[in-house]
Protein backbone atom coordinates (compact mmCIF):
# COMPACT_ATOMS: atom_id res chain seq x y z
CA UNK A 1 0.00 0.00 0.00
CA UNK A 2 2.84 2.62 1.07
CA UNK A 3 5.06 1.39 -2.10
CA UNK A 4 1.35 2.35 -4.45
CA UNK A 5 0.78 5.80 -2.40
CA UNK A 6 4.43 6.62 -3.14
CA UNK A 7 3.92 5.64 -6.93
CA UNK A 8 0.93 8.01 -7.36
CA UNK A 9 2.53 10.96 -5.84
CA UNK A 10 5.42 10.52 -7.98
CA UNK A 11 3.08 10.36 -11.01
CA UNK A 12 1.14 13.27 -9.87
CA UNK A 13 4.04 15.28 -9.11
CA UNK A 14 5.82 14.06 -12.71
CA UNK A 15 1.93 15.13 -14.06
CA UNK A 16 2.46 18.77 -12.38
CA UNK A 17 5.70 19.30 -13.94
CA UNK A 18 5.20 18.42 -17.14
CA UNK A 19 1.66 20.73 -17.56
CA UNK A 20 4.08 23.66 -15.69
CA UNK A 21 6.62 22.72 -18.15
CA UNK A 22 3.92 22.45 -21.81
CA UNK A 23 2.48 25.94 -19.75
CA UNK A 24 5.75 27.41 -20.26
CA UNK A 25 6.43 26.12 -23.53
CA UNK A 26 3.07 27.00 -25.25
CA UNK A 27 3.51 30.47 -23.70
CA UNK A 28 6.67 30.97 -25.45
CA UNK A 29 5.06 30.18 -28.44
CA UNK A 30 2.84 32.56 -28.07
CA UNK A 31 4.44 34.88 -27.26
CA UNK A 32 6.84 34.85 -30.41
CA UNK A 33 3.94 34.26 -32.85
CA UNK A 34 2.49 37.55 -31.34
CA UNK A 35 6.44 38.96 -31.35
CA UNK A 36 6.31 38.04 -35.27
CA UNK A 37 2.78 39.39 -36.39
CA UNK A 38 4.05 42.78 -34.75
CA UNK A 39 7.01 42.73 -36.97
CA UNK A 40 5.31 42.02 -40.35
CA UNK A 41 2.63 44.26 -39.54
CA UNK A 42 5.22 47.02 -38.75
CA UNK A 43 7.50 45.96 -41.56
CA UNK A 44 4.44 46.26 -43.63
CA UNK A 45 3.76 49.40 -42.68
CA UNK A 46 7.00 51.37 -42.73
CA UNK A 47 7.68 49.40 -46.39
CA UNK A 48 4.64 50.84 -47.48
CA UNK A 49 5.17 54.31 -46.08
CA UNK A 50 8.60 54.79 -47.93
CA UNK A 51 7.88 53.10 -51.36
CA UNK A 52 4.76 55.60 -51.67
CA UNK A 53 6.77 58.51 -50.93
CA UNK A 54 9.41 57.47 -53.45
CA UNK A 55 6.64 56.49 -56.01
CA UNK A 56 5.37 59.78 -55.65
CA UNK A 57 8.25 61.56 -55.85
CA UNK A 58 9.12 59.63 -58.99
CA UNK A 59 5.63 60.28 -60.73
CA UNK A 60 6.08 63.87 -60.00
CA UNK A 61 9.07 64.00 -61.76
CA UNK A 62 8.52 62.09 -64.55
CA UNK A 63 5.68 64.43 -65.09
CA UNK A 64 7.90 67.48 -65.13
CA UNK A 65 9.95 65.54 -67.74
CA UNK A 66 7.69 64.75 -69.74
CA UNK A 67 6.28 68.45 -69.67
CA UNK A 68 9.66 70.02 -70.76
CA UNK A 69 9.69 67.13 -74.19
CA UNK A 70 12.40 65.35 -72.42
CA UNK A 71 13.40 62.55 -74.91
CA UNK A 72 14.22 59.63 -73.05
CA UNK A 73 15.71 56.87 -74.68
CA UNK A 74 14.80 53.23 -72.55
CA UNK A 75 17.43 50.61 -71.74
CA UNK A 76 18.18 48.03 -74.55
CA UNK A 77 17.66 45.49 -71.88
CA UNK A 78 15.17 45.03 -69.52
CA UNK A 79 15.14 41.18 -67.26
CA UNK A 80 11.76 40.69 -67.30
CA UNK A 81 8.29 41.87 -69.82
CA UNK A 82 8.14 45.37 -67.79
CA UNK A 83 9.30 47.91 -70.01
CA UNK A 84 10.86 51.12 -68.24
CA UNK A 85 9.32 53.97 -70.42
CA UNK A 86 9.05 56.80 -67.59
CA UNK A 87 11.69 59.09 -66.95
CA UNK A 88 12.77 58.10 -63.21
CA UNK A 89 11.60 54.66 -63.69
CA UNK A 90 15.00 52.71 -63.34
CA UNK A 91 15.85 55.09 -60.01
CA UNK A 92 12.17 54.06 -58.54
CA UNK A 93 13.35 50.23 -59.22
CA UNK A 94 10.91 49.05 -61.68
CA UNK A 95 13.40 46.41 -63.03
CA UNK A 96 10.65 43.65 -63.33
CA UNK A 97 12.13 41.22 -60.93
CA UNK A 98 10.33 39.56 -58.51
CA UNK A 99 9.90 42.54 -55.59
CA UNK A 100 10.50 45.30 -57.99
CA UNK A 101 7.21 47.90 -57.41
CA UNK A 102 5.22 48.65 -60.27
CA UNK A 103 2.70 51.20 -59.17
CA UNK A 104 -0.48 52.12 -56.76
CA UNK A 105 -3.83 50.40 -56.53
CA UNK A 106 -6.47 52.74 -54.73
CA UNK A 107 -10.01 51.34 -54.45
CA UNK A 108 -11.91 54.27 -52.31
CA UNK A 109 -14.84 51.90 -51.66
CA UNK A 110 -12.19 50.05 -48.82
CA UNK A 111 -10.41 52.72 -47.98
CA UNK A 112 -7.57 50.86 -50.00
CA UNK A 113 -3.94 52.68 -51.21
CA UNK A 114 -1.12 50.15 -51.35
CA UNK A 115 1.87 49.83 -53.63
CA UNK A 116 2.26 47.03 -55.96
CA UNK A 117 4.64 44.66 -56.49
CA UNK A 118 6.31 42.06 -58.97
CA UNK A 119 5.58 38.36 -58.28
CA UNK A 120 3.26 36.37 -55.71
CA UNK A 121 6.17 35.31 -53.33
CA UNK A 122 5.64 35.15 -49.44
CA UNK A 123 7.63 38.18 -48.96
CA UNK A 124 6.24 40.37 -51.75
CA UNK A 125 2.60 39.43 -50.56
CA UNK A 126 3.76 40.55 -46.59
CA UNK A 127 4.90 43.51 -47.78
CA UNK A 128 1.99 45.03 -50.67
CA UNK A 129 0.04 43.30 -53.75
CA UNK A 130 1.55 41.33 -56.18
CA UNK A 131 1.43 41.39 -59.88
CA UNK A 132 1.05 37.69 -61.08
CA UNK A 133 3.75 36.85 -63.40
CA UNK A 134 2.24 36.12 -66.88
CA UNK A 135 -0.66 38.01 -66.65
CA UNK A 136 -0.51 41.74 -68.23
CA UNK A 137 0.52 45.13 -67.35
CA UNK A 138 -1.26 48.44 -66.38
CA UNK A 139 -1.79 50.51 -69.38
CA UNK A 140 -1.67 46.70 -71.60
CA UNK A 141 -4.76 45.28 -73.44
CA UNK A 142 -5.59 42.47 -71.49
CA UNK A 143 -5.95 40.59 -67.74
CA UNK A 144 -3.93 42.29 -65.20
CA UNK A 145 -3.88 40.43 -62.29
CA UNK A 146 -3.47 41.06 -58.51
CA UNK A 147 -2.80 38.73 -55.50
CA UNK A 148 -2.98 40.12 -51.66
CA UNK A 149 -3.63 38.63 -48.45
CA UNK A 150 -6.82 38.09 -47.58
CA UNK A 151 -5.87 39.02 -43.35
CA UNK A 152 -4.13 42.16 -44.80
CA UNK A 153 -4.38 44.40 -47.84
CA UNK A 154 -7.59 42.61 -49.71
CA UNK A 155 -9.09 41.99 -46.24
CA UNK A 156 -12.03 43.93 -47.71
CA UNK A 157 -12.19 42.90 -51.00
CA UNK A 158 -15.37 41.18 -50.64
CA UNK A 159 -17.60 43.94 -49.96
CA UNK A 160 -16.64 45.30 -53.50
CA UNK A 161 -19.80 45.72 -55.22
CA UNK A 162 -20.80 46.43 -59.58
CA UNK A 163 -19.23 50.03 -60.75
CA UNK A 164 -16.99 50.40 -57.83
CA UNK A 165 -13.76 52.06 -58.67
CA UNK A 166 -10.44 50.96 -58.58
CA UNK A 167 -7.88 53.25 -59.91
CA UNK A 168 -4.56 51.85 -61.04
CA UNK A 169 -1.16 54.74 -61.42
CA UNK A 170 2.11 53.75 -62.82
CA UNK A 171 4.75 56.62 -63.62
CA UNK A 172 3.32 56.64 -66.96
CA UNK A 173 -0.17 57.27 -66.24
CA UNK A 174 -3.74 56.72 -64.25
CA UNK A 175 -5.87 53.67 -65.15
CA UNK A 176 -8.89 53.58 -63.70
CA UNK A 177 -11.28 50.62 -63.70
CA UNK A 178 -15.00 49.79 -62.93
CA UNK A 179 -16.09 46.62 -60.81
CA UNK A 180 -17.90 44.22 -62.79
CA UNK A 181 -18.31 41.24 -60.47
CA UNK A 182 -17.22 39.10 -57.53
CA UNK A 183 -16.86 35.50 -57.47
CA UNK A 184 -15.61 32.36 -55.01
CA UNK A 185 -14.10 29.74 -57.27
CA UNK A 186 -11.85 26.99 -56.79
CA UNK A 187 -8.27 27.44 -56.18
CA UNK A 188 -7.47 25.32 -59.30
CA UNK A 189 -9.79 27.62 -61.27
CA UNK A 190 -6.74 28.87 -63.24
CA UNK A 191 -9.03 30.37 -65.90
CA UNK A 192 -9.85 33.88 -64.64
CA UNK A 193 -6.28 34.66 -65.05
CA UNK A 194 -6.72 33.80 -68.98
CA UNK A 195 -5.68 36.36 -71.49
CA UNK A 196 -8.58 39.05 -72.94
CA UNK A 197 -9.45 40.87 -75.74
CA UNK A 198 -10.25 43.93 -73.57
CA UNK A 199 -8.38 45.93 -70.69
CA UNK A 200 -9.66 43.63 -67.90
CA UNK A 201 -8.20 43.83 -64.28
CA UNK A 202 -8.78 40.64 -61.65
CA UNK A 203 -8.44 40.83 -57.85
CA UNK A 204 -7.25 37.47 -56.15
CA UNK A 205 -7.77 36.67 -52.79
CA UNK A 206 -8.04 33.38 -50.62
CA UNK A 207 -11.62 33.02 -49.35
CA UNK A 208 -13.40 32.32 -46.63
CA UNK A 209 -11.10 35.61 -44.50
CA UNK A 210 -12.32 33.97 -41.39
CA UNK A 211 -10.66 30.74 -42.17
CA UNK A 212 -8.05 29.15 -40.05
CA UNK A 213 -5.46 27.88 -41.94
CA UNK A 214 -4.51 27.76 -45.70
CA UNK A 215 -7.95 28.66 -47.09
CA UNK A 216 -9.89 26.28 -49.42
CA UNK A 217 -11.45 28.71 -52.18
CA UNK A 218 -10.47 32.03 -54.00
CA UNK A 219 -12.41 35.20 -53.88
CA UNK A 220 -12.02 36.99 -57.60
CA UNK A 221 -13.40 40.42 -58.60
CA UNK A 222 -13.04 41.58 -61.89
CA UNK A 223 -13.40 45.30 -63.23
CA UNK A 224 -13.03 46.41 -66.88
CA UNK A 225 -11.05 49.90 -67.32
CA UNK A 226 -12.81 52.89 -68.69
CA UNK A 227 -11.70 54.15 -71.44
CA UNK A 228 -9.94 57.75 -71.14
CA UNK A 229 -12.27 60.75 -72.36
CA UNK A 230 -11.23 62.32 -76.02
CA UNK A 231 -10.74 65.88 -76.03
Amino acid sequence: MKLRIAWQMSHSTRSSRFLRWSRNVFFVIGILALGYCGYAVLDAKIYQGYQTQRFQRAAKEAKSSSHMGANVIPPATVPSPVQVTSPGAASFGITGRAGSPLGQIEIPKIGLAVMILEGTDNRTLRRAVGHIPETALPGEPGNIAIAGHRDTFFRHLRDLEKNDEITLTTLDNTYRYLVDFSEVVGPNDTEVLNASDIAILTLVTCYPPSYIGPAPKRLIVRAHMIPEPVD
